[in-house]
């Protein structure tokens, strides 16, 4: 993988508005991706997962989501630290399911396949309407491309 610093990203500050996630560019406040996306998330998908926290419990939901978030985060640092060629390690139970999974993401997605990275969490943005930060831009199978990495405790299928 080679690194071109072929673009220069916008300084940001990141903050909460009414507790949606927002980003400060220049003088625009943009709603984050995220943010747009939970908010035009479709009824069905609002059910079921309302229906999933009544079987497990509220408490027991909480918790799972918590730890989801927690292991996702350590992914993404151990995948940001393979990509800037840092080292990292974190040793608690958390940290080892969430370096097999960086693993993975490293050599069954990354390696041989990720050509040119034009910069790892970046803030993109379009103007007037939103932002979000980008887990890795770059050339992916010759292909200009903006990858987000996810976190899953099943493998997914292909499709």
């Amino acid at each position: 993988m080679i690194w071109n610093k072929k673009f220069k990203y916008p300084q940001t500050i990141r903050e909460a508005i009414e507790g949606e996630r927002h980003y400060l560019i220049s003088d625009e406040k943009l709603p984050s991706v995220t943010t747009i996306l939970q908010a035009t998330q479709s009824d069905e998908k609002k059910a079921s997962l309302d229906k999933w926290k009544q079987r497990v419990g509220a408490q027991s939901a909480e918790n799972i989501k918590n730890e989801a978030a927690n292991r996702g985060s350590i992914m993404h640092k151990l995948i940001e630290c393979y990509l800037l060629d840092e080292r990292h390690m974190d040793l608690t139970d958390l940290g080892q399911q969430a370096d097999k999974m960086a693993q993975t993401i490293i050599d069954e997605g990354l390696k041989g396949y990720m050509e040119e990275i034009w910069g790892t969490e970046v803030c993109l943005h379009y103007p007037g309407l939103y932002a979000g930060a980008s887990d890795l831009a770059g050339v992916y199978e010759g292909r200009e491309s903006i990858m987000d990495f996810k976190q899953s405790n099943k493998p997914k299928r292909r499709e």
